[in-house]
């Protein structure tokens, strides 16, 4: 369904008409753009949109299927262009992304949201008050998207770090290796860093070709203000940012792993070796009971009277020597 439809001239809003041709046509008439929003419209909800703005089918397609990974398309009278804004919940441990597809023409934008996270209310409330920026014309809504949900990147970021801190601390506590659970959550943990960057990477390539420019100081990318590229620069520069601190979490979280298994491993050989010192003492007893059970006649001691204190002196003599050996050599 369309959430909100104006015409923005000079930095300003105006109330756009039902007719979405008529608004169109008075944008391009005074200068301005007309930007419609719209969250998870159905295709017949699509259409009308679709044929009052000429958007490309394929384009088109991708915005009602969603499950698009980041990128940048260009046609013939439009850019196509999908981003992946990241919620991050802390109370779950769990990293979900949305969809924010735009559609960017000489007059016109047409943003598509589907699922949540999604930053275009702030976006456009943020424009509103700043009609030096907005200015800018379609131009403008394309980096503000950009700049807003790459931010965000930054601040899930900061909480994915917070968190990796307090796993890592679980792993290398005085108890060593942290619970029987610990495992299953650093592996959780690399899963959500695994759906971060499914959003962060793809979107590098996209921001850099909207910043750069060609030889003779233009871009293979219509429909851009040449005033904005820095500032598409930028946006790229914090993505690089993000990009570069996940991948150091992923190689972080990395280690933590091999570290708890190398825990784990040290931890099951220490068990290994106090049952084996612990079966070793008791065998000594055992043997010798064993050798005094045979129920021969003619063995030694058999009729002596001290023989039965003897022998529990001998075995608790002998269990004292081993208990201290294995002591001293750190099995017990």
């Amino acid at each position: 369904m369309i959430v909100d439809c104006g015409i923005y001239r000079a930095g300003h809003r105006a109330e756009a008409p039902e007719d979405l041709s008529d608004a169109l046509a008075q944008a391009r008439s005074s200068g301005g753009f007309v930007w419609i929003g719209l969250y998870e419209p159905t295709e017949q909800e699509f259409d009308r949109v679709t044929r009052e703005f000429g958007l490309h089918p394929l384009a088109v397609e991708d915005a009602l299927n969603a499950h698009q990974r980041p990128k940048l398309e260009v046609y013939h009278d439009s850019l196509f262009m999908v981003f992946k804004p990241v919620v991050y919940e802390p109370e779950s441990d769990a990293v979900s992304s949305g969809e924010v597809m735009v559609f960017l023409g000489d007059a016109f934008v047409v943003t598509v949201r589907h699922g949540e996270g999604s930053p275009l209310a702030v976006v456009r409330q943020r424009l509103e008050h700043e009609p030096q920026l907005l200015s800018k014309g379609p131009t403008a809504v394309v980096y503000a998207i950009g700049d807003a949900i790459v931010d965000h990147y930054l601040d899930v970021v900061t909480e994915l770090g917070t968190d990796l801190e307090v796993l890592e601390a679980e792993v290398f506590s005085p108890t060593g290796g942290g619970s029987r659970h610990t495992a299953s959550r650093i592996y959780r943990f690399k899963r959500q860093l695994l759906e971060f960057r499914r959003a962060s990477v793809p979107l590098a390539p996209p921001l850099t070709r909207l910043g750069d420019t060609g030889g003779f100081g233009s871009s293979d990318v219509p429909f851009v203000n040449d005033k904005a590229r820095p500032f598409f620069r930028d946006v790229s520069d914090h993505l690089t940012r993000v990009n570069e601190s996940v991948e150091g979490l992923d190689r972080l979280v990395s280690d933590i792993l091999s570290a708890h298994l190398a825990q784990m491993s040290v931890r099951q050989n220490d068990d290994m070796r106090k049952i084996s010192a612990w079966a070793a003492m008791a065998a000594v007893p055992t043997m010798i009971a064993g050798i005094y059970g045979m129920n021969f006649d003619h063995m030694p001691e058999l009729h002596w009277l001290w023989s039965y204190p003897a022998v529990i002196a001998l075995l608790a003599v002998l269990e004292v020597l081993l208990y201290r050996l294995f002591k001293r050599r750190g099995w017990l």
